[in-house]
């Protein structure tokens, strides 16, 4: 019988999740399936129990749902740093029949981080965007090491903080950004289709001695990455968080890791297939 997992979020319709997880099962002769799962918001708590009685062995949740699945009534078990970012992203069925919820976000977008050379330790960083993807990127950074990490929102500082690090407004940026030594956008400004905005306002150069890492993945180069590579910086695309975050909820599922080589080539030939403006 074949074993199911699945996306689920609304919409899910252009994800590529189910094409990089389906390669990775073929490629290591498994039958299992990854199915995209499209589940409005009123909808949650009632279709996760429909899908579990129907034998799926594990989910992936996007938006909106990252949040309300801590609070689905089959989760036994919340991983620390699940807990800690107040959102999940993987669920996979136990033994007793209950869900451990955990998010590999963090995890992912540390591992990329890795692999593409960017060193965190006693660096300053930028975040834009103080919504949940930011939690999950506070959170790496926060383990990772960062020296300061400061969070800019469109609604302005207001005294808040996110996780102990302070919130600042766009117009600080004059004055954050050239100190800047890495800049993570965690807005969906640049995503298609929508693919000629960049969150970075005008009148504000961008640190050529920065790194950015954009974790918009469609199109491959957003228009924040164009503006970072003509100030002479470097400029990494959200596709390797992506699959690194997938990966490590395949392990979880399955109990073993699949090759991450075939994963990252089946998402980059999804990714062509979408709607892009480059």
């Amino acid at each position: 019988m074949t074993e199911r997992v699945g996306l689920l979020g609304w919409p899910v319709t252009h994800s590529i999740s189910p094409a990089m997880h389906n390669a990775a099962f073929a490629a290591l002769g498994l039958d299992w399936r990854y199915d995209p799962l499209p589940v409005p918001p009123d909808r949650f708590d009632q279709e996760v129990a429909r899908l579990l009685a129907a034998g799926y062995r594990g989910f992936n949740v996007t938006i909106p749902h990252k949040t309300a699945a801590l609070r689905l009534p089959q989760v036994g078990a919340v991983t620390p740093a699940a807990q800690a970012m107040g959102a999940a992203n993987t669920l996979t069925l136990q033994a007793d029949g209950s869900l451990r919820a955990d998010n590999t976000d963090w995890q992912g977008f540390a591992d990329d981080l890795r692999a593409q050379g960017i060193a965190v330790q006693g660096a300053v960083c930028l975040v834009l965007g103080t919504g949940g993807s930011a939690r999950a990127i506070v959170y790496a950074l926060t383990h990772l090491g960062a020296a300061r990490i400061t969070l800019i929102s469109r609604s302005g500082a207001d005294g808040r903080a996110l996780a102990g690090w302070p919130v600042a407004a766009y117009d600080d940026l004059l004055t954050l950004a050239p100190v800047a030594d890495l800049i993570v956008n965690c807005t969906p400004v640049g995503m298609h289709p929508r693919v000629d905005e960049s969150p970075w306002p005008e009148g504000v150069p961008f640190p050529a001695r920065a790194a950015l890492y954009d974790l918009v993945y469609n199109p491959p180069l957003t228009a924040l990455m164009r503006q970072a590579q003509a100030a002479g910086a470097r400029a990494i695309g959200g596709l390797g968080m992506l699959v690194r975050q997938g990966a490590l909820s395949f392990a979880q599922w399955v109990g073993i890791a699949p090759p991450l080589a075939i994963m990252t080539d089946a998402a980059q030939a999804a990714l062509t297939g979408l709607p892009t403006n480059p």
